[in-house]
């Protein structure tokens, strides 16, 4: 299938289907040397799997990941580096009433009048067990940046519904978002979060909420003029994510009440080192980052996939209603949460990657 690849010199395909046998990927371009194992990876996907706690599907998946090729006695050797993750907790029967009928606000409908067929055992590969493949090769990108550049990419959840903290991407660690179920590291927010999101699944409904991104200590240089800006390509990786309906960066659509004489990032000399004195602008200007912290935001719908009846048309044309019974997620927020740090992980590495060879050096 078109689409299934993402990236230019550190190329992601993944594969799969959400019911099939396993959903796996294929990295090409990972530089050589890096110490590799499937304990790497492992840490990041246990993140992402399913059944991590009351808020999330209760589907249960080991999501154990192994590597098949481009690794020896421990080190990436340069060539592509494949990883399978089999699947296990499979239900197809809990969506033999959906195969025939149209979800609302789901890719059912587009699927199958674009290929003449869909998989609906689990949606195939429009369900969102596909980012356990890109929550692998992001694995890959963020150990080899974090040891090699000192880039850290880390996002956390900034609101569910109508419910959000304000504390700054600047002092926000891993570790205090992972502390918390929802993944947002304001505690009294993430209690308020967790409550909205119960009352949500026992409604038998969903919601939908923002997750905010930072990646730190990115070199000054990277990103393209022109179609390949380095927020382009941030904003097409966000926007590629299951649920994801919006991005912005820096200010983002806040910019937009401001004159320019506020918005604008002003210079300055820091130690003889020439640097932006405020940062509305999250990092990137012109396309190309300037050095500073990289901010911005995603906007996730509410799952499409509910318990509650609702309106909608059978294939046949006939109308009628779904009240859907599988394993879905009330909300993706917390689960996303890695997604996001390995899609914004891909990008930078990519384009550190075409930095390299251009022969540009970090700045």
């Amino acid at each position: 299938m078109a689409g299934s690849t993402f990236g230019e010199l550190f190329r992601v395909t993944t594969f799969g289907e959400s019911h099939g046998g396993g959903v796996g990927c294929i990295v090409d371009g990972c530089p050589a040397g890096l110490e590799l194992s499937e304990t790497h990876i492992q840490s990041e996907l246990d993140r992402r799997k399913p059944g991590q706690s009351d808020l999330t599907t209760p589907r249960k998946e080991q999501d154990t990941i192994t590597i098949l090729s481009g690794v020896f006695q421990g080190r990436t050797t340069g060539t592509p580096i494949m990883m399978l993750a089999k699947n296990g907790d499979v239900r197809s029967e809990d969506y033999e009433n959906l195969k025939n009928l149209y979800r609302p606000s789901h890719a059912d409908f587009t699927f199958e009048k674009k290929f003449g067929l869909r998989d609906w055992r689990g949606s195939g590969r429009a369900s969102a067990r596909e980012t356990l493949a890109r929550v692998a090769a992001g694995a890959i990108a963020q150990k080899y940046l974090r040891e090699n550049l000192g880039i850290e990419c880390i996002s956390f959840v900034q609101q569910v519904g109508a419910i959000a903290t304000e504390i700054s991407p600047s002092i926000v660690t891993k570790s205090a978002i992972d502390g918390s179920l929802v993944r947002c590291p304001d505690v009294d927010v993430a209690t308020r979060m967790e409550e909205l999101i119960r009352t949500v699944t026992s409604e038998k409904d969903s919601i939908g909420g923002i997750i905010r991104g930072v990646i730190r200590n990115v070199p000054i240089g990277l990103g393209e003029p022109v179609f390949d800006k380095l927020h382009a390509d941030l904003g097409k990786a966000m926007l590629s994510i299951n649920a994801a309906k919006g991005f912005d960066i820096g200010l983002g659509f806040a910019a937009v009440t401001l004159r320019g004489s506020q918005h604008n990032d002003p210079f300055t000399v820091k130690d003889g080192v020439v640097i932006p004195a405020k940062n509305d602008a999250g990092g990137v200007l012109g396309g190309i980052s300037t050095g500073e912290d990289i901010v911005f935001r995603v906007a996730f719908k509410p799952v499409s996939t509910i318990g509650k009846p609702q309106n909608t048309a059978t294939s046949e044309g006939k109308l009628t209603t779904v009240a859907a019974s599988g394993r879905h997620d009330p909300c993706v927020l917390p689960r996303a949460v890695p997604i996001v740090d390995a899609m914004a992980a891909l990008v930078i590495m990519d384009h550190y990657l075409r930095n390299h060879a251009l022969g540009i050096k970090k700045q």
